[in-house]
């Protein structure tokens, strides 16, 4: 067999959820009651600029499953590389069995639109009501309408521009929990015009 064709080799695998990196994210929610709990969650994404909307997929028996049907309102919360600890932990233990805020040492944090907390030691928080509800097999998703967001002043510049990326965020893959490597290109760089004589080029 040529070089050529072993390097071009491809197996098939079983279809599955192989669409990675994702946003390992902390989802915080409440009940009527009052009770509150966290959950990890890799199953997420944007799905609508305006209004401006997300998803989530949350298994059915999972704790805070019914916690967000009951009130229609949860948090996704960003994880860091100092968080990725808390985050694990929030996803493998349940909170039918710990408080996870204290497990976690996380601290909940009042939401300025939803009853559910936010997790203070996060850098940006999603305040989400649920808009439809959709059972898909092993999992539930949730589309919901980001009615507020709060992001940590620890973060923006003396400009007051916004940098999640000096708050270290990570990402899930395939099992795994990595950090984010440099940036080596910006939106439209592209097709962007040379200014002043300069060259556009990809960052690496």
């Amino acid at each position: 067999m040529r070089i050529e064709e072993k390097k071009n080799r491809k197996q098939e695998w079983k279809p599955g959820n192989m669409l990675y990196p994702l946003p390992a994210v902390m989802v915080s929610c409440a009940d009527r009651e009052g009770n509150t709990n966290i959950l990890t969650v890799a199953w997420t994404g944007t799905v609508c600029t305006n209004p401006p909307m997300l998803s989530i997929s949350v298994r059915p028996e999972r704790y805070s499953c019914p916690m967000i049907q009951e009130t229609g309102e949860f948090v996704v919360n960003l994880t860091t590389e100092k968080l990725v600890r808390a985050a694990d932990l929030c996803g493998v233990k349940s909170g039918r069995d710990v408080d996870k805020w204290k497990e976690a040492g996380l601290t909940p944090m009042p939401g300025r639109k939803v009853k559910a907390p936010l997790i203070r030691e996060c850098p940006v928080n999603l305040e989400c009501r649920v808009e439809k509800e959709l059972p898909l097999g092993s999992h539930i998703m949730f589309l919901a309408r980001v009615v507020s967001v709060s992001v940590d002043e620890e973060w923006m510049d003396e400009k007051g521009r916004f940098h999640l990326d000096w708050a270290k965020p990570v990402c899930y893959s395939h099992g795994g929990y990595f950090a984010l490597g440099k940036e080596i290109g910006t939106f439209g760089f592209s097709v962007a015009k040379k200014k002043q004589g300069k060259r556009v080029s990809w960052k690496v």
